[in-house]
């Protein structure tokens, strides 16, 4: 997905900070720098830790804002000390950094994070309490969508299909545009690139609302997949040098292939992993049940609270889910702070 890494705009606003490797310090008043990850899991997950880190340890945290790129290239320079979320590897900046030993992943944070191309499941199967009959009772694979472009009729050209597919800028979205062509849907389908990740969550969820077929491009963990029931389309098995065709726009004959696995890690600079062993190893035992953290979302995205409320409120509900991440006595300190 990041293969969704340019979600966030801006520049780090990191000038005038120490970008040595020794500047970490384990002084409470110097604050850890988190990145201010844009998107909702991102940023539910860096309030996680800055929660555990203030009440458990003591120490003081801030989040300095940034694009996905901007922030892996800080981190690599201890502008940034914790990025929350990284979808490790997927960044040229992330594995350069990783190569030079500037940058560590820690953890699994998320087993079975995914992205793909998804249908409301009552295309498929029908919806009989909202008088939904199946439209493609055949659709399991995308290899199937070739049978249906009228399914998924683009109103403004409705010879052809729409696919719904990230907005211009995003890694995801080249990878997308090459998998239409890889999957010989390029002719059938329009292939609309939204204007911003918010623009792609307004037409999905008013189509799903109006009970609509829509084809679209997402990714979990995230709200939507929380909120709605959905079915993700089988693609071929991921294949690296498939896989690199997806990647580059300039290949002419890209080769189908699911997305790179993901892996979901807590990204810290090399001066926070020699200076913060007690949070590191917190760090490395991070373990957010997927389900549960979708649901999360969901309820955060529908209430619009924000990221630090959420979190609390997800600690005081989930203590069997982190206390086992840090000792007992720090545990005691968190849940005494929430």
């Amino acid at each position: 997905m990041k293969t969704i890494p340019t979600l966030l705009a801006g520049l780090l606003l990191g000038v005038g900070l120490a970008s040595t490797d020794t500047a970490a310090s384990k002084d409470p008043a110097a604050p850890i720098h988190f990145g201010a990850i844009g998107w909702e899991s991102g940023a539910f997950t860096t309030e996680i830790l800055r929660l555990i880190a203030e009440h458990g340890y003591g120490y003081a945290t801030d989040t300095l804002p940034g694009s996905t790129v901007s922030m892996e290239v800080a981190l690599a320079r201890n502008d940034l000390q914790v990025i929350a979320e990284e979808w490790a590897g997927r960044s040229p900046a992330w594995v350069k950094a990783e190569q030079a030993g500037q940058v560590f992943a820690l953890g699994d944070t998320v087993k079975n994070a995914e992205e793909g191309w998804w249908v409301p499941t009552y295309v498929i199967k029908g919806d009989p309490a909202r008088g939904l009959k199946p439209l493609a009772p055949e659709l399991r694979s995308v290899d199937d969508l070739k049978r249906y472009p009228q399914v998924f009729r683009d109103p403004e050209s409705p010879d052809r299909g729409r696919f719904l597919n990230s907005p211009s800028g995003w890694t995801s979205e080249t990878v997308n545009s090459q998998k239409l062509k890889a999957y010989g849907l390029d002719g059938l389908y329009n292939n609309f690139r939204s204007g911003s990740g918010a623009a792609l969550d307004a037409e999905i969820a008013s189509s799903i609302r109006r009970g609509q077929p829509v084809l679209f491009y997402y990714w979990s963990p995230s709200p939507l997949i929380g909120r709605y029931d959905l079915m993700r389309l089988a693609e071929p098995a991921y294949d690296a040098k498939a896989w690199a065709t997806l990647m580059d726009a300039r290949n002419p004959n890209p080769q189908g292939s699911q997305s790179l696995p993901a892996k979901l890690s807590i990204g810290v600079s090399k001066a926070f992993r020699e200076g913060y062993p007690d949070l590191v190893a917190v760090f490395e035992n991070v373990d957010l049940p997927i389900d549960r953290l979708n649901k999360a979302l969901a309820q955060m995205n529908e209430t619009r609270q924000p990221p630090r409320e959420a979190a609390k409120a997800f600690l005081r509900a989930n203590p069997d889910v982190w206390k086992p991440w840090l000792p007992a006595e720090h545990a005691a300190k968190v849940e005494a702070g929430l």
